[in-house]
Order: C-alpha cells, then sequence, then structure tokens
C-alpha cells in the first residue's frame, strides 16, 4: 500500500489544475478579457491568449500526470510518472507566480506560493 500524503498531495495538484483547465476551457473568452485588463500596461498585455493557451496546456497535462501517478502508486511500487507530474506541477506553478508577479499582483503571487509548498513535498517524497 503506498504512503498516503503523496496520494493526498497528487490529488490536490490534480483537482487543482484539472479544474482551472476545464474552467479555462468552459470560459475562454471571459478568461481572456480579465487576464488582458490584468496584464495591461505589461509585456504581457499583448500575447494574453498564447500565455492562457501555454498554461492551460501545462495544467491539464499537470493534472492527467498527478492523476496518472496517483494510478501508478496504486499499482505498482515505481513513483516516477507521481514524481514528473509533481515536477510539472512546480513548474506550472513558477509561470503563474511569474504572471502574477509581472502583474502585481501580490496577493495572487502569495495564494501560488501555499500550493507551490505541497507541490515541492510531493517532488521530494516521490523523488
Amino acid at each position: 500500500m503506498p504512503q498516503a500524503a503523496p496520494i493526498l498531495i497528487l490529488i490536490l495538484l490534480a483537482l487543482t489544475f484539472l479544474q482551472s483547465g476545464y474552467d479555462k476551457i468552459k470560459d475562454w473568452k471571459g478568461n481572456v478579457e480579465w487576464l488582458k485588463s490584468h496584464f495591461n500596461g505589461t509585456f504581457l498585455g499583448k500575447q494574453v491568449p498564447l500565455a492562457l493557451f501555454l498554461i492551460l496546456v501545462l495544467e491539464i497535462c499537470s493534472g492527467v500526470m498527478c492523476v496518472s501517478g496517483i494510478i501508478e502508486l496504486f499499482n505498482t511500487p515505481d513513483t516516477i510518472v507521481g514524481y514528473y507530474g509533481a515536477v510539472l506541477s512546480c513548474i506550472t506553478l513558477l509561470f503563474l507566480l511569474f504572471g502574477q508577479r509581472i502583474a502585481k499582483d501580490y496577493d495572487g503571487a502569495r495564494t501560488i506560493v501555499i500550493y507551490f509548498i505541497p507541490a515541492i513535498l510531493a517532488v521530494y517524497w516521490l523523488g
């Protein structure tokens, strides 16, 4: 039986990223419009659709890899897929943090760091 802590963190990351990706797909236009105003006056202001698409791909891949990692942990003693899911989750969170810092949204950046801490723990435990 695999350890509960890494599985719970992978569940947290999977839920976070898959729900966020779903929201971006469901309300693409609304997200683009809001982010254009959020990044107005920054070098990302004119790149919002491309940046949002990149984040969408990262989030969906992170979520799917975390789900795959959970399945792997229940079926084998391996942790490689979960490890890479956690690493990709950290990379995704760093992209999001970068954007929040560029937009000078320090409260948003602080929130991302809250997610980053368990993601790093998952990398450590599964590595």
